[in-house]
């Protein structure tokens, strides 16, 4: 088991907090850090596990302050929410599929997507200047239905 000073507990903790998984923290702490550490000890430092039980105030208090930054940060600070880095992935993807036709044509159709805003676009409907719809209830006798649906189906 490495020791591990403070700063290297503080990092191990907020990627525990952001959801990382332990051996994504292993990896992490080994390219940082230089350090090795086991995924059972990385487990120590998350206090939702039961190997974390005996953990301190002070990290137990950091990791909820971590996972409640973690959450509440908008949607714009998460890499793969932007276009431009999604454009990017989908892209290299598109060339590497280029043999496979179907799986070309659908990155092909989600770039476009993307490219022309689809998954921005809202409609909204409304009445008469902005109003909210009218909507009339009326009763028709049943000869009155049947001459109308008469007159559709003789259309067609």
């Amino acid at each position: 088991m490495a020791r591990l000073k403070k700063h290297e507990k503080a990092f191990i903790v907020r990627s525990l907090a952001q959801f990382m998984e332990p051996s994504q923290v292993v990896e992490a702490v080994k390219e940082n850090f230089k350090i090795d550490v086991s995924r059972q000890q990385v487990e120590c430092y998350d206090p939702t596990k039961v190997a974390g039980a005996d953990l301190s105030q002070e990290f137990i208090d950091l990791f909820h302050d971590a996972r409640k930054k973690y959450i509440d940060q908008p949607i714009y600070n998460i890499e793969g929410a932007n276009d431009i880095v999604q454009l990017r992935v989908l892209s290299t993807l598109f060339i590497k599929k280029q043999n496979n036709t179907r799986d070309a044509i659908k990155l092909s159709d989600q770039m476009q997507k993307i490219v022309k805003g689809f998954y921005e676009k809202k409609i909204e409907i409304t009445g008469k200047d902005g109003g909210p719809l009218e909507t009339v209830q009326t009763t028709v006798s049943k000869e009155r239905y049947l001459q109308a649906r008469e007159q559709v189906l003789d259309e067609y």
